[in-house]
C-alpha cells in the first residue's frame, strides 16, 4: 500500500512549519473582511488574492497552507443566495487555490518540493460569526455537531487536499464529533486542535488532558494540539498533551490579543512571538508549528528559522 504523503513527510520532518493567519494576511494586504464569510468571501470575489496570500506564506517557510474554507459552510454561503452546488465547488476552490501557490512556489529557485495543503474544518461557531468559536456554548450535542459538519467534511475529504486541518475546536463533544467522520473515511488524514482558554482548558472548560486523549484510537488523525490559543500557554499546553498522547503535537497561537466579535476587531496587547519561546515549545515536544490570527508571514520566517537552528 503507497504511503501517505503526510506520513511520509512526518517520518522525515523533524519540524513541520504550517502557516499563519490567512485572514491577517489579507488584511494585511489591504481586504476588508468586516464580512460574516470573512476570508471565504474572497472564494467568490477575490480568488487570486487568497493565491497570493498563500504564496507569502510558502515563501517565508510554510511547508503547509491552510485553505480559505475555515467560515465556508452551507448555511453561510445559503445565507448569501449561493445554492448547494455551487457552495461545495467554492469549498473546492479553496483547495484549488492553495494547490495553485503551491504549484507557483515550485517553479521558483530554492523552493522546497514538499509542499503540503490543509483543507481547513472550522468550528460550528465559526458559522455563527458571533464569537462563540471562543465559548463553545452552542447546546447542541455530539450527534448535531457531527451531522452540522459532515457535508463540509464530505467535500473536503474528497477535494484533493493533502490533509483536513480540523481547528479553533472549542470543546470535547465538538472534537469527538469530528473524531467519528474521520473515522467513517479511511485513508483521510487530519490534525485535531483545540482553542483553549488557558494553559489547562479548552474554550468550553473541558480539561485539556482529556481532549488530547480523544484521538488516540483514531488513525487518521495524525497530530493533536492547539491554534488560536495565547502564546503564553502553549509551553504548558505542550507538556501537557506529550504527557498523555503519542501522536505529533500541532501548535499555532494567535498573537495574543483578544477577539471582539460585535466590532470584529482584536483588543489588548499582543504577545511577542520570541526565539526563547517558539525553542520552548519545540523542547516540551511540538512537532508541527506555525501561527493563528495575527500571525503574518514575517512571523513564519522567524518560527521557521527558530526551528531550522533548533534542529541543527
Amino acid at each position: 500500500m503507497p504511503v501517505h504523503p503526510v506520513d511520509q513527510l512526518l517520518a522525515h520532518t523533524s519540524v513541520l512549519i504550517i502557516d499563519g493567519g490567512l485572514g491577517t494576511e489579507l488584511e494585511g494586504r489591504g481586504t476588508d473582511l468586516a464580512d460574516p464569510l470573512w476570508s471565504a468571501r474572497l472564494l467568490v470575489d477575490d480568488p487570486e488574492a487568497i493565491v497570493a496570500a498563500h504564496l507569502a506564506f510558502y515563501r517565508a517557510g510554510a511547508q503547509v497552507a491552510t485553505t480559505a474554507s475555515y467560515q465556508a459552510t452551507f448555511e453561510g454561503f445559503g445565507a448569501r443566495g449561493i445554492d448547494h452546488d455551487e457552495a461545495a465547488g467554492l469549498m473546492r476552490r479553496s483547495v484549488e487555490l492553495a494547490s495553485e501557490a503551491r504549484r507557483r512556489r515550485r517553479l521558483e529557485p530554492g523552493a522546497a518540493s514538499d509542499l503540503l495543503v490543509a483543507a481547513s474544518v472550522g468550528p460550528y461557531g465559526a458559522m455563527l460569526a458571533d464569537g462563540s468559536e471562543y465559548r463553545g456554548d452552542y447546546g447542541l450535542g455530539v450527534d448535531a455537531l457531527r451531522e452540522f459538519h459532515r457535508g463540509r467534511f464530505e467535500v473536503l475529504a474528497s477535494s484533493g487536499a493533502d490533509l483536513l486541518a480540523l481547528e479553533t475546536i472549542p470543546s470535547l463533544d465538538e472534537g469527538r464529533a469530528l473524531i467519528e467522520l474521520v473515522d467513517e473515511r479511511p485513508g483521510v488524514r487530519a490534525w485535531l486542535s483545540f482553542s483553549c482558554a488557558d494553559g489547562a482548558h479548552t474554550r468550553r472548560g473541558d480539561p485539556i488532558e482529556a481532549a488530547f486523549r480523544l484521538a488516540e484510537d483514531c488513525p487518521g488523525i495524525i497530530a493533536v494540539g492547539v491554534n488560536c490559543t495565547a502564546p503564553a500557554d502553549v509551553e504548558e499546553l505542550v507538556q501537557r498533551a506529550a504527557g498523555v498522547t503519542a501522536k505529533p503535537i500541532v501548535v499555532y497561537p494567535n498573537g495574543g490579543e483578544r477577539w471582539q466579535a460585535g466590532t470584529r476587531t482584536w483588543s489588548g496587547p499582543a504577545d511577542d512571538l520570541d526565539p526563547t519561546a517558539v525553542a520552548a515549545w519545540l523542547t516540551a515536544g511540538a512537532r508541527i508549528i506555525g501561527g493563528c490570527c495575527r500571525v503574518g508571514p514575517g512571523m513564519i520566517a522567524r518560527i521557521a528559522a527558530i526551528a531550522g537552528a533548533a534542529v541543527d
